[in-house]
């Protein structure tokens, strides 16, 4: 399958400190990605790289074929949201539209204006005086009427309300399914992820740890009970992920495209929060702190 976002040992330095080290990633089109991980993990510092606001420090990344910011075709192949989902405050709904008309040259102006009749929103009313969650919309608006090929999304909605973000996630979601566009949305609300996304990708320590399609990720991911002296007996034919401990029982996240090797063991699935979490605290087992935060309004 063609990949949207393709990098190898991809790397950026600020001085001494690796904001982004030895990424090697790939996400196929045709997905809504999730690109998750904890503060400092380089989310955004792979974003802006996909995008051309960032040149690397080291490897390499291609993004729809080609390379990031090399050009006016190059541009109009990727839609990008930033996180404070950024809209001229002073311009009107309606100045915004005749704007993005004359910056992009596959601009749909009737879909544009569609939309915007869809979202309840005035077009003489100035960004300004919008909700959190309208400006959020109109961003959005904006990113798929030049009709990319690939929508990048930089945590647009964590700072909107519960019911403003869902519908945000919402809109997301019918647009990727309609419009056929691609999607890669960087989130630490875990919730988020679980609402939007059918592809995830996990970065720790500014390094990647997890990829993969969700339903294949839960599939082969299982939570096991046992008594903890067979501990060795389980790890001989799975991968142990995460371990909890007590009174001689045991209660493990595995991974493993095999049955468990004992009937008697309970076995459960799990979910992709908790996948994620389990994940980031091998990776990062001092660093508690800094994980995502559990979302669950609305859940």
């Amino acid at each position: 399958m063609t990949a949207v976002i393709e990098s190898v040992g991809l790397g950026r330095r600020y001085g001494k400190h690796w904001a982004l080290r030895d990424c090697t990633v790939r996400i196929p089109a045709g997905k809504v990605a999730g690109l998750v991980g904890p503060n400092g993990a380089g989310k955004s510092t792979l974003l802006h790289l996909a995008v051309g606001l960032l040149s690397p420090s080291a490897g390499r990344i291609t993004v729809v074929g080609g390379q990031p910011g090399s050009g006016q075709d190059q541009l109009s192949k990727v839609g990008f949201v930033a996180q404070d989902t950024p809209v001229y405050g002073d311009l009107s709904v309606a100045t915004h539209l005749r704007m993005g008309q004359y910056l992009n040259t596959r601009w749909d102006g009737e879909w544009a204006a569609r939309r915007v009749r869809h979202l309840g929103m005035d077009p003489r009313q100035r960004a300004g005086s919008l909700s959190g969650g309208q400006r959020a919309q109109l961003a959005l608006v904006l990113a798929v009427a030049k009709r990319p090929r690939l929508l990048i999304l930089d945590e647009p909605a964590a700072s909107l309300d519960p019911l403003a973000r869902r519908g945000f996630l919402e809109s997301l979601t019918e647009i990727a399914a309609r419009e056929g566009v691609s999607v890669v949305l960087s989130s630490h609300l875990l919730a988020d992820l679980e609402r939007a996304c059918d592809y995830v990708v996990v970065l720790a320590g500014s390094r990647v740890c997890l990829v993969g399609e969700v339903p294949e990720l839960l599939a082969e991911h299982k939570r096991v009970s046992a008594p903890r002296r067979e501990l060795t007996r389980l790890s001989a034919g799975l991968t142990i992920i995460q371990e909890d401990h007590n009174n001689g029982e045991s209660v493990v996240l595995v991974k493993t495209h095999q049955p468990v090797l004992d009937p008697a063991w309970p076995v459960t699935t799990v979910s992709l929060e908790d996948l994620v979490l389990a994940y980031l605290t091998r990776s990062e087992p001092s660093a508690s702190s800094a994980r995502p935060r559990r979302e669950m309004v609305g859940r």
